[in-house]
Protein backbone atom coordinates (compact mmCIF):
# COMPACT_ATOMS: atom_id res chain seq x y z
CA UNK A 1 0.00 0.00 0.00
CA UNK A 2 1.33 3.29 -0.79
CA UNK A 3 1.91 5.83 2.24
CA UNK A 4 3.31 9.04 0.50
CA UNK A 5 1.04 11.11 3.35
CA UNK A 6 4.27 10.39 5.18
CA UNK A 7 6.65 12.03 2.89
CA UNK A 8 4.41 15.42 2.82
CA UNK A 9 4.06 14.90 6.72
CA UNK A 10 7.73 15.08 7.73
CA UNK A 11 8.74 17.22 4.94
CA UNK A 12 10.06 20.63 6.21
CA UNK A 13 9.32 23.50 5.06
CA UNK A 14 11.65 26.65 3.59
CA UNK A 15 10.10 29.92 3.98
CA UNK A 16 12.35 31.23 1.10
CA UNK A 17 11.28 28.25 -1.22
CA UNK A 18 8.31 26.77 -0.36
CA UNK A 19 6.97 23.62 -2.44
CA UNK A 20 3.53 23.82 -4.48
CA UNK A 21 2.73 20.67 -3.59
CA UNK A 22 3.31 20.69 0.26
CA UNK A 23 1.11 23.84 0.44
CA UNK A 24 -1.65 21.67 -1.42
CA UNK A 25 -1.21 18.78 0.38
CA UNK A 26 -1.30 20.68 4.08
CA UNK A 27 -4.54 22.79 2.52
CA UNK A 28 -7.92 20.95 4.02
CA UNK A 29 -10.68 23.47 2.73
CA UNK A 30 -11.35 20.26 -0.10
CA UNK A 31 -12.62 16.82 1.47
CA UNK A 32 -9.34 14.73 0.05
CA UNK A 33 -7.89 10.91 1.08
CA UNK A 34 -5.15 11.74 2.82
CA UNK A 35 -3.41 8.69 0.83
CA UNK A 36 -5.24 9.60 -2.69
CA UNK A 37 -4.09 13.17 -1.90
CA UNK A 38 -0.53 12.41 -1.38
CA UNK A 39 -0.35 9.99 -4.07
CA UNK A 40 -1.40 12.40 -6.97
CA UNK A 41 0.56 15.39 -5.56
CA UNK A 42 3.72 13.65 -5.29
CA UNK A 43 3.22 12.23 -8.89
CA UNK A 44 2.39 15.28 -9.96
CA UNK A 45 5.87 16.44 -9.17
CA UNK A 46 7.29 13.89 -11.27
CA UNK A 47 9.73 15.22 -14.09
CA UNK A 48 7.56 13.63 -16.49
CA UNK A 49 4.78 16.11 -16.18
CA UNK A 50 7.21 18.56 -16.23
CA UNK A 51 9.33 18.39 -19.14
CA UNK A 52 7.07 15.44 -21.34
CA UNK A 53 3.84 16.61 -20.41
CA UNK A 54 3.82 19.92 -22.48
CA UNK A 55 4.76 17.92 -25.69
CA UNK A 56 3.06 14.69 -25.06
CA UNK A 57 0.04 17.03 -24.81
CA UNK A 58 0.76 18.51 -28.13
CA UNK A 59 1.27 15.76 -30.09
CA UNK A 60 -2.30 13.55 -28.56
CA UNK A 61 -4.44 16.47 -29.05
CA UNK A 62 -2.77 16.72 -33.05
CA UNK A 63 -3.49 13.07 -33.33
CA UNK A 64 -7.28 13.17 -31.69
CA UNK A 65 -8.04 16.06 -34.23
CA UNK A 66 -6.43 13.51 -37.02
CA UNK A 67 -8.15 10.85 -35.72
CA UNK A 68 -11.44 12.61 -35.52
CA UNK A 69 -11.25 13.36 -39.52
CA UNK A 70 -10.70 9.11 -40.52
CA UNK A 71 -13.45 8.39 -37.97
CA UNK A 72 -15.54 10.66 -39.66
CA UNK A 73 -14.97 8.81 -42.89
CA UNK A 74 -15.15 5.63 -41.40
CA UNK A 75 -16.55 5.58 -38.08
CA UNK A 76 -16.90 1.55 -37.63
CA UNK A 77 -13.64 0.55 -39.43
CA UNK A 78 -12.23 -0.11 -35.86
CA UNK A 79 -13.69 -1.47 -32.78
CA UNK A 80 -11.20 -3.19 -30.97
CA UNK A 81 -11.70 -3.07 -27.56
CA UNK A 82 -9.93 -6.03 -26.18
CA UNK A 83 -6.82 -4.48 -27.81
CA UNK A 84 -7.68 -1.25 -26.10
CA UNK A 85 -7.37 -2.64 -22.77
CA UNK A 86 -4.89 -5.28 -23.48
CA UNK A 87 -2.63 -1.67 -24.71
CA UNK A 88 -3.44 0.07 -21.42
CA UNK A 89 -2.75 -2.58 -19.49
CA UNK A 90 0.85 -3.02 -20.66
CA UNK A 91 1.59 0.64 -20.48
CA UNK A 92 -0.09 0.75 -16.71
CA UNK A 93 2.19 -2.23 -16.02
CA UNK A 94 5.19 -1.43 -17.24
CA UNK A 95 5.27 2.55 -17.74
CA UNK A 96 2.90 4.14 -15.42
CA UNK A 97 3.93 5.10 -12.00
CA UNK A 98 2.50 2.91 -9.15
CA UNK A 99 1.18 5.85 -7.39
CA UNK A 100 -0.93 6.79 -10.62
CA UNK A 101 -1.98 3.21 -11.20
CA UNK A 102 -3.27 3.45 -7.61
CA UNK A 103 -5.28 6.70 -8.15
CA UNK A 104 -6.57 5.12 -11.60
CA UNK A 105 -7.60 1.68 -10.04
CA UNK A 106 -9.09 3.89 -7.07
CA UNK A 107 -10.94 5.89 -9.59
CA UNK A 108 -13.14 2.47 -10.68
CA UNK A 109 -13.94 1.18 -7.08
CA UNK A 110 -14.85 4.57 -5.51
CA UNK A 111 -17.51 5.53 -8.65
CA UNK A 112 -19.16 2.19 -7.76
CA UNK A 113 -19.41 2.73 -4.18
CA UNK A 114 -20.58 6.24 -5.07
CA UNK A 115 -23.23 4.60 -7.74
CA UNK A 116 -24.13 2.13 -4.84
CA UNK A 117 -24.77 4.68 -2.12
CA UNK A 118 -27.46 6.84 -4.62
CA UNK A 119 -28.77 3.34 -5.54
CA UNK A 120 -29.50 2.40 -1.38
CA UNK A 121 -30.85 5.75 -0.58
CA UNK A 122 -33.68 5.84 -3.26
CA UNK A 123 -36.62 3.97 -1.80
CA UNK A 124 -37.52 1.41 -4.43
CA UNK A 125 -34.53 1.33 -6.21
CA UNK A 126 -33.58 -2.11 -4.75
CA UNK A 127 -34.31 -4.38 -8.44
CA UNK A 128 -32.50 -1.58 -10.53
CA UNK A 129 -29.48 -3.43 -11.74
CA UNK A 130 -25.97 -2.68 -11.02
CA UNK A 131 -22.76 -3.75 -12.40
CA UNK A 132 -19.73 -2.98 -9.56
CA UNK A 133 -16.08 -2.22 -11.04
CA UNK A 134 -13.88 -3.28 -7.75
CA UNK A 135 -10.13 -3.52 -9.38
CA UNK A 136 -7.80 -5.02 -7.11
CA UNK A 137 -4.90 -5.23 -9.37
CA UNK A 138 -3.48 -3.44 -12.70
CA UNK A 139 -4.24 -6.91 -14.08
CA UNK A 140 -7.79 -6.44 -13.79
CA UNK A 141 -7.57 -3.55 -16.82
CA UNK A 142 -7.82 -6.73 -19.48
CA UNK A 143 -11.70 -7.04 -18.47
CA UNK A 144 -12.63 -4.08 -20.63
CA UNK A 145 -12.53 -1.70 -17.13
CA UNK A 146 -12.25 1.43 -19.05
CA UNK A 147 -15.44 0.82 -21.25
CA UNK A 148 -17.62 -0.98 -18.78
CA UNK A 149 -16.99 2.28 -16.47
CA UNK A 150 -18.53 4.44 -19.04
CA UNK A 151 -20.87 2.00 -19.87
CA UNK A 152 -22.38 2.35 -16.40
CA UNK A 153 -22.27 5.51 -15.70
CA UNK A 154 -25.00 6.23 -18.55
CA UNK A 155 -27.06 3.20 -18.12
CA UNK A 156 -27.03 3.79 -14.13
CA UNK A 157 -28.65 6.70 -15.16
CA UNK A 158 -30.56 6.32 -17.18
CA UNK A 159 -32.28 3.17 -15.27
CA UNK A 160 -32.37 5.47 -11.80
CA UNK A 161 -34.38 8.21 -13.81
CA UNK A 162 -36.53 5.43 -15.78
CA UNK A 163 -37.83 3.76 -12.62
CA UNK A 164 -38.40 7.60 -11.13
CA UNK A 165 -40.39 8.45 -13.85
CA UNK A 166 -42.22 4.42 -14.23
CA UNK A 167 -42.56 4.31 -10.36
CA UNK A 168 -41.92 7.58 -9.02
CA UNK A 169 -39.33 7.03 -7.17
CA UNK A 170 -37.20 10.48 -5.84
CA UNK A 171 -34.17 11.41 -5.30
CA UNK A 172 -34.36 13.16 -1.68
CA UNK A 173 -33.21 14.31 1.52
CA UNK A 174 -32.64 11.68 3.75
CA UNK A 175 -32.32 11.54 7.32
CA UNK A 176 -30.19 9.22 7.96
CA UNK A 177 -28.92 8.04 4.91
CA UNK A 178 -27.14 4.20 4.25
CA UNK A 179 -23.51 4.05 4.06
CA UNK A 180 -22.83 0.90 3.44
CA UNK A 181 -21.40 0.99 0.04
CA UNK A 182 -19.11 3.71 1.51
CA UNK A 183 -15.48 2.39 2.53
CA UNK A 184 -13.57 4.34 4.79
CA UNK A 185 -10.27 2.36 5.20
CA UNK A 186 -7.76 1.43 2.56
CA UNK A 187 -8.40 -0.89 -0.45
CA UNK A 188 -6.84 -3.74 -0.67
CA UNK A 189 -4.75 -3.33 -3.63
CA UNK A 190 -2.27 -5.62 -4.74
CA UNK A 191 1.22 -4.23 -5.07
CA UNK A 192 2.13 -2.09 -7.78
CA UNK A 193 5.15 -2.45 -10.06
CA UNK A 194 7.84 -0.18 -9.25
CA UNK A 195 10.52 -0.28 -11.62
CA UNK A 196 12.97 2.16 -13.75
CA UNK A 197 10.32 2.22 -16.33
CA UNK A 198 7.29 3.25 -14.44
CA UNK A 199 8.25 7.14 -14.54
CA UNK A 200 5.58 8.39 -16.01
CA UNK A 201 2.93 10.48 -14.22
CA UNK A 202 -0.84 10.44 -14.42
CA UNK A 203 -1.50 13.16 -15.88
CA UNK A 204 0.79 12.49 -19.15
CA UNK A 205 -0.15 8.57 -19.14
CA UNK A 206 -3.88 9.78 -19.25
CA UNK A 207 -2.95 12.10 -22.41
CA UNK A 208 -1.16 9.47 -24.08
CA UNK A 209 -4.10 7.06 -23.01
CA UNK A 210 -6.89 9.05 -24.94
CA UNK A 211 -5.69 8.92 -28.48
CA UNK A 212 -5.15 5.30 -28.19
CA UNK A 213 -8.92 4.78 -26.30
CA UNK A 214 -9.96 6.84 -29.79
CA UNK A 215 -7.83 4.54 -32.01
CA UNK A 216 -9.05 1.28 -30.76
CA UNK A 217 -12.91 2.35 -30.72
CA UNK A 218 -15.74 3.13 -32.77
CA UNK A 219 -15.98 6.80 -33.16
CA UNK A 220 -19.58 7.08 -31.29
CA UNK A 221 -17.95 4.78 -28.54
CA UNK A 222 -15.20 7.62 -28.12
CA UNK A 223 -17.45 10.44 -28.17
CA UNK A 224 -19.62 8.94 -25.85
CA UNK A 225 -16.70 8.07 -23.38
CA UNK A 226 -15.62 11.67 -24.06
CA UNK A 227 -19.57 12.71 -23.06
CA UNK A 228 -19.33 10.54 -19.94
CA UNK A 229 -16.48 13.12 -18.12
CA UNK A 230 -19.23 15.55 -17.62
CA UNK A 231 -21.89 13.35 -15.77
CA UNK A 232 -20.02 13.82 -12.56
CA UNK A 233 -22.88 17.17 -11.96
CA UNK A 234 -25.41 14.98 -12.60
CA UNK A 235 -23.90 12.05 -10.18
CA UNK A 236 -22.96 15.03 -7.88
CA UNK A 237 -26.45 16.18 -7.46
CA UNK A 238 -28.04 13.05 -6.86
CA UNK A 239 -25.48 12.40 -3.65
CA UNK A 240 -25.24 16.12 -2.22
CA UNK A 241 -29.78 15.96 -2.59
CA UNK A 242 -29.56 12.54 -0.43
CA UNK A 243 -26.80 14.50 1.88
CA UNK A 244 -28.99 17.86 2.00
CA UNK A 245 -25.39 19.60 0.93
CA UNK A 246 -25.65 21.17 -2.56
CA UNK A 247 -22.90 24.13 -1.45
CA UNK A 248 -20.76 20.93 -1.37
CA UNK A 249 -21.03 20.81 -5.45
CA UNK A 250 -18.55 23.46 -5.94
CA UNK A 251 -15.80 20.81 -5.22
CA UNK A 252 -16.81 19.35 -9.15
CA UNK A 253 -15.23 20.64 -12.49
CA UNK A 254 -16.56 18.48 -15.09
CA UNK A 255 -19.80 20.55 -15.28
CA UNK A 256 -22.61 21.70 -17.99
CA UNK A 257 -23.24 18.23 -19.31
CA UNK A 258 -26.09 19.32 -21.82
CA UNK A 259 -22.81 20.99 -23.52
CA UNK A 260 -20.52 18.90 -25.21
CA UNK A 261 -17.14 20.13 -25.14
CA UNK A 262 -14.30 19.16 -28.30
CA UNK A 263 -13.44 15.82 -27.70
CA UNK A 264 -9.71 16.82 -27.84
CA UNK A 265 -9.77 17.95 -24.02
CA UNK A 266 -10.77 14.52 -23.10
CA UNK A 267 -7.79 13.98 -21.01
CA UNK A 268 -7.30 17.06 -19.04
CA UNK A 269 -11.55 16.44 -18.23
CA UNK A 270 -10.43 12.82 -17.57
CA UNK A 271 -7.98 13.56 -14.86
CA UNK A 272 -10.83 16.21 -13.29
CA UNK A 273 -13.32 13.44 -13.52
CA UNK A 274 -11.30 11.30 -11.04
CA UNK A 275 -10.38 14.43 -8.85
CA UNK A 276 -14.25 15.25 -8.68
CA UNK A 277 -14.83 11.56 -8.14
CA UNK A 278 -12.44 11.34 -5.10
CA UNK A 279 -13.49 15.03 -3.47
CA UNK A 280 -17.63 13.02 -4.03
CA UNK A 281 -16.09 9.97 -2.33
CA UNK A 282 -14.70 11.97 0.47
CA UNK A 283 -17.81 13.99 1.16
CA UNK A 284 -19.16 10.43 1.90
CA UNK A 285 -16.46 9.31 4.13
CA UNK A 286 -17.00 12.23 6.33
CA UNK A 287 -20.56 12.37 6.42
CA UNK A 288 -20.39 8.41 7.18
CA UNK A 289 -18.00 9.09 9.87
CA UNK A 290 -20.01 11.47 11.57
CA UNK A 291 -23.03 8.63 11.46
CA UNK A 292 -21.48 5.99 13.29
Amino acid sequence: MLHKSEYFETLENNPKDPSHWHALYLDKSVPFSADAKAAFLYDSGRKSRQYLLPFVRVFARFFIMLMQLFKAISPNLINAPKTLHRSLYLGMRYLVSPEANFLILRHFYLGSEILKFIKDNVKGSEEMPMNPLKPLSVNDVNDNLFLEHDLNLYNFIINLNGAIAERGLKVEKVDRPDFGAITVGEIPFETFRDKWSNFLDLSTAIEIFTPVYQFFLTDNDFWRASNSLQLDEVIGIYATTIMDCPEKLVGLNNKHPMIPLPTYGAAFRLTLHGLSTEILHALLVEAKKKNV
